[in-house]
């Protein structure tokens, strides 16, 4: 059998195809996917979350952002891919390079469900401008991949209300209410965070993320489900039921849309939904392009899902703690990444509240640890080094909410350089941390804060500081985000948005070092001059003092830490072994 890129090329041959688009996507537009749609990662053995695979019959090129740039150097090595390094210089774009490539009547194709509606009409105006072709129904990636996984069907569940904060019942007449206010009569939702939220559903479709495949289409008197009927209890369909919820099947999603009347108006977000979703739309039907009203919505967690946060945080610090201690007291010799990351996992799991992971835990010993997003695999898994850095980023998902902490630990004797280097990125957190701003800020305003104390130093970090977290839904939730480079209209920060505090630094084949909490923005103040807004660090653990500088620090930077790690020690210690809380409170000791 031929390998997976020399079948996709005799297979784009048969259909006429002169380059072939695989985005990592499913037809959602969801950040993680699938096994069912691993495609990019079928043909390229490249494993990272994010990346675009273009394929012309004498070249091909992945595309991919500077988390990965050293894991896809690795495992696209001896694959006839090369690496594009997004935003590095002399480094086109996608599209750049399409222009430069793709010739007068040669034909660019892709899966329409999987390439979100406002990048494919970048992509047909391109194509057209060139003299060029576009297909966009084409899945060539299911005729070449033998036993492809078949598409999820995990049992849907409800969250109860305790826990969401707000009926499903008050969330569609929320939403009823801003549709109408923007003109429409439909509300056309197609991402699995936002139905799920709006439903107050979860599932299991996505490893880490518990969401199920759906798309929905809301009006003034209806709400129809389209997802997986086996997915759905009959006791849960009752209850939608009530609740005015109508489910139908999810391979019926598209030509119901294409029955859609002249008459209506119809609100979408051509930035989430896909290709092949807008174009099943008939053309004489009116399209509102507008932002999604549940992705604000979705951010701004209610109170009683700001106060269940808090406890998510509160037993994720537990097992966060304990698992610092049994690092810095009782590590087994030759103890692996994995086998740590295991330890962590079984911490988690003491919680009552606890469901699963929120991503794919990265545990990274020595040089390990330079790679910001390495996952241990049996085949890479190292016992963890000494008088190394050990990086561990990792999260849960509890009832009351989803957690995103990493820390990095001194496993012995540091040299003065590490430690020069972790003080920088420690101050940098306490920085942002410390923010208060006026509302109307973004992100883009207090990025310099936490990459001050770096760039200081000439250094940097390839990766944004901060993302949004979502309530027991995504890991990585929007709108919201802090970075200097811009995505376009940022949004701006906003009282019960959780965002992430998360600096770094990596140095390629030696070691890296990233220090993260997740914070809620929170009013301040009121003045003559304006709301001041701040954040309250949510994350309860402590930052390593053996691996710190403290000489390097100011006063105020120690107060940081000082306030910051009594907060830790009042809050944990009460729910440690003795032995475990006389520890903490020395981690915890004032500088």
């Amino acid at each position: 059998m031929a390998h997976p890129l020399q079948a996709l090329r005799d297979v784009m041959a048969e259909y006429h195809i002169d380059a072939y688009l695989i985005p990592t996507a499913d037809f959602h537009g969801s950040e993680y996917v699938g096994a069912h749609f691993a495609c990019r990662e079928y043909l390229s053995g490249f494993t990272g979350s994010a990346g675009t695979l273009l394929v012309f019959a004498n070249w091909a090129g992945l595309w991919t952002d500077g988390r990965y740039f050293l894991q896809a150097a690795q495992q696209l090595e001896g694959s006839g891919i090369r690496l594009m390094k997004q935003g590095e210089p002399g480094v086109p774009t996608i599209e750049e390079f399409l222009r430069q490539s793709l010739q007068p009547e040669q034909t660019l194709g892709f899966d329409g469900r999987c390439v979100d509606a406002r990048t494919g009409r970048r992509y047909h105006r391109l194509t057209r401008q060139l003299g060029a072709k576009l297909n966009h129904q084409l899945d060539l990636v299911d005729e070449i991949w033998p036993q492809r996984p078949p598409l999820s069907a995990q049992p849907v569940w409800e969250l109860d209300e305790q826990y969401a904060g707000l009926s499903r019942r008050d969330k569609l007449a929320q939403l009823r209410r801003a549709m109408v206010s923007e003109g429409a009569d439909t509300f056309l939702l197609s991402t699995l965070e936002d139905i799920a939220w709006l439903l107050n559903l979860r599932g299991n479709d996505i490893p880490c993320d518990p969401v199920f495949l759906s798309y929905l289409i809301l009006t003034k008197e209806t709400c129809i489900l389209f997802a997986n009927p086996a997915s759905f209890s009959p006791e849960l369909l009752a209850e939608l039921e009530v609740d005015g919820v109508s489910l139908r099947p999810y391979d019926n999603f598209y030509a119901y849309v294409n029955r859609f009347s002249p008459s209506q108006t119809v609100l979408l977000d051509t930035r989430r939904v896909n290709t092949t979703l807008l174009t099943s739309i008939p053309s004489h039907v009116s399209v509102l392009d507008r932002p999604n009203p549940t992705e604000l919505r979705k951010a701004i967690k209610n109170p009683v899902e700001v106060e269940n946060m808090r406890r998510a945080h509160l037993a994720d610090g537990i097992a966060l703690t304990r698992f610092m201690y049994w690092l810095k007291t009782q590590l087994p010799q030759d103890t692996t990444e994995l086998q740590a990351a295991e330890h962590l996992e079984a911490l988690r799991r003491a919680d009552p509240l606890y469901l699963e992971p929120s991503f794919d835990p990265i545990l990274a010993t020595g040089a390990h640890s330079a790679i910001v997003h390495y996952s241990p695999t049996p085949e890479s898994d190292a016992p963890i080094q000494p008088d190394a850095f050990l990086l561990a980023d990792t999260g849960g998902h509890y009832y009351t909410g989803t957690t995103d902490c990493t820390r990095t630990y001194a496993m012995g004797t540091l040299t003065d350089w590490q430690k020069t280097c972790y003080t920088a990125v420690l101050r940098g957190n306490l920085h942002l941390a410390a923010a208060v701003f006026r509302t109307g800020c973004t992100g883009l305003n207090l990025d310099y804060l936490a990459r001050q104390p770096l760039w200081d130093l000439g250094l940097d970090f390839n990766h944004g500081t901060g993302h949004g977290v979502g309530y027991l839904l995504s890991v990585h939730e929007g709108p919201q985000s802090i970075r200097w480079r811009s995505l376009g209209k940022e949004p701006a920060l906003a009282p019960g948005m959780i965002t992430s505090d998360e600096p770094g630094v990596y140095f390629d084949g030696d070691f890296g070092i990233r220090l993260e909490n997740l914070v809620l923005c929170m009013e301040k103040s009121q003045t003559n001059f304006g709301t001041f807004l701040g954040f309250e660090t949510l994350t309860l653990t402590p930052f390593d003092r053996d691996a710190m500088d403290p000489a390097q620090m100011t006063p105020q930077e120690k107060a940081l830490l000082n306030a910051y790690h009594a907060r830790v020690h009042a809050a944990i210690a009460p729910h440690l072994p003795p032995e475990e809380a006389a520890w903490l409170a020395q981690a915890t000791r004032p500088i």
